[in-house]
């Protein structure tokens, strides 16, 4: 590699450049890229974050615990948050708190890789593995006294990235358990936080499956019959536009909000393709493998593709991604190449190293999440309402999953329906088909009864021993023709206390 076309940082390193591993060049380039400065870390300071979330409760309850065996040493234990924004901060030197005062590694400050250039928690999130950074590794001059170590953190029932732990210690010291220390403690918060996650099991990968790769062809929205609020045509109308210009479409909104299902009804509405393939995002110890993929695929020009929840892809496997998709396009000038206003944007797409040809659209939760190697890619963000917006939308969308689950027209009830309007739907779509289809399998008529019980009460989150107690009162209840007094008795309550209950639970009798 040509000096010139090295990253600044490489060209000031003390090791000579066969040694740098890859990985920390290409940190070093986008830390760059970023406008990181080299000389002095100037992270930003936000002075807000959830510090309820389980994850931070969780987190901050290992960190403690181990805390308490290592105050007598020169490290510093903190907790992030997915955007690499330090919450709480543990350290029993306080010579060393005060040095990393000075570089604003504390609580409420950003360091992230596009925040702080190189460092280990950075590093850790952008490529979401495990990651140690030492001394003379860190991009900006003013860490290099210091050696730091990270691991991130998923939630071990969706598989979404929450955070991190860093653990940070002085350049000079022995470093060498310090990173199997921080994959310690980030397994121990996921392990608490499954405990205390209602004993739900953890997300795992079906055998042989290491990415989701599947056709986008029955979404709920994108049948034909359904009649859905100006919301959501709305959205769907401004991607066909953009997708017709020749721009690349990034779909942002909720989980399960409909982000792949609006881009392939739009997709669809643009042309008919010979395939249109949904890709998810691997596993990190994966990527190599997702990576495969693209290559023969790519070479079916009547295939397209969305590329889904990019905002959880490692920075690395973007950026090789980037490059796949760019060498696969065919030139705006070449046969086939477009015309019109669409040849026009292909040009100028083109003129900037973006893909100019093909089907491509991605989808993330928010903007910028998405790596900066491929959101440079994207010219056109459409904005994914989520299902508590679209409240017109839920009865029909329950009408047609609960038939295609059922497989016959299923019946809801007035009570019925009044609970799926009225409940808020925190999982969006994903979460009203998954309620559906459950209810639908049991019966040709769905009533309040047949419903979760959590979708009749305002309070969600209670300990084990309650919800039981909930679930019970709203099966008993909920019952056909049973009157409060009938209940009361095969609750083993008073009347009295079934009211007070109600209340507490913030149970809605259809």
């Amino acid at each position: 590699m040509d000096d010139h076309a090295l990253p600044s940082r490489a060209q000031v390193h003390t090791a000579p450049m066969a040694a740098i591993p890859a990985r920390l060049l290409a940190s070093w380039q986008r830390s760059e890229d970023y406008g990181v400065p080299l000389d002095e870390v100037q992270p930003v300071f936000t002075g807000t974050y959830d510090d309820e979330s389980l994850f931070s409760e969780c987190g901050r309850e290992v960190l403690a615990e181990l805390h308490s065996t290592l105050a007598s040493e020169p490290v510093g234990l903190m907790l992030t948050d997915a955007d690499g924004l330090v919450l709480n901060r543990l350290s029993g030197d306080h010579q060393l708190l005060q040095a990393l005062d000075q570089v604003h590694l504390a609580p409420g400050f950003s360091y992230s890789e596009r925040a702080a250039g190189t460092n280990g928690l950075g590093l850790a999130l952008a490529d979401r593995v495990p990651t140690l950074v030492r001394a003379d590794d860190h991009y900006a001059r003013s860490l290099c006294g210091y050696t730091c170590a990270a691991a991130p953190i998923f939630d071990p029932v969706t598989g979404r990235l929450e955070g991190a732990v860093n653990f940070t210690t002085w350049s000079h010291a022995r470093s060498e358990l310090l990173l199997a220390l921080a994959q310690t403690a980030a397994n121990s918060t996921a392990n608490l936080m499954l405990a205390r996650s209602h004993g739900h099991r953890p997300r795992r990968t079906a055998r042989g499956q290491v990415f989701r790769i599947e056709p986008l062809r029955h979404a709920p929205e994108a049948e034909a019959e359904l009649e859905l609020s100006g919301a959501w045509t709305d959205a769907v109308a401004r991607a066909v536009e953009a997708l017709r210009d020749g721009r690349i479409v990034a779909a942002v909104g909720e989980r399960g909000s409909g982000r792949a299902t609006l881009l392939a009804q739009a997709e669809r509405q643009v042309g008919p393709r010979d395939r249109l393939l949904a890709v998810h995002a691997p596993e990190p110890h994966d990527v190599e493998s997702w990576l495969s993929f693209w290559t023969p695929e790519l070479a079916h020009p009547q295939t397209g593709f969305v590329i889904c929840d990019t905002d959880q892809l490692p920075v690395a496997a973007a950026e090789r991604l980037r490059e796949l998709l760019i060498s696969s396009r065919r030139p705006a000038d070449s046969p086939g190449g477009g015309s019109g206003a669409a040849a026009a944007s292909a040009a100028g797409a083109a003129a900037r190293g973006v893909p100019t040809s093909g089907s491509y659209a991605i989808s993330a939760e928010r903007f910028d999440g998405i790596p900066a190697p491929l959101a440079s890619l994207v010219d056109t963000v459409i904005q994914v309402p989520p299902l508590r917006e679209r409240v017109a939308d839920i009865l029909p969308l329950a009408d047609h999953l609960a038939h295609r689950a059922r497989g016959r027209r299923v019946d809801i009830t007035p009570a019925a329906a009044r609970v799926l309007v009225d409940y808020a739907w925190p999982g969006n779509v994903a979460e009203l088909a998954s309620v559906m289809k459950e209810a639908a399998v049991r019966t040709d008529a769905i009533e309040a009864r047949h419903l979760p019980p959590e979708l009749l009460s305002r309070a969600e989150h209670l300990p084990r021993i309650k919800a039981f107690e909930r679930d019970e009162m709203v099966r008993v209840l909920t019952r056909p023709g049973i009157a409060v007094e009938d209940a009361a008795a095969e609750l083993g309550m008073s009347r009295a206390t079934v009211y007070r209950k109600l209340a507490l639970y913030g149970i809605r009798l259809p």
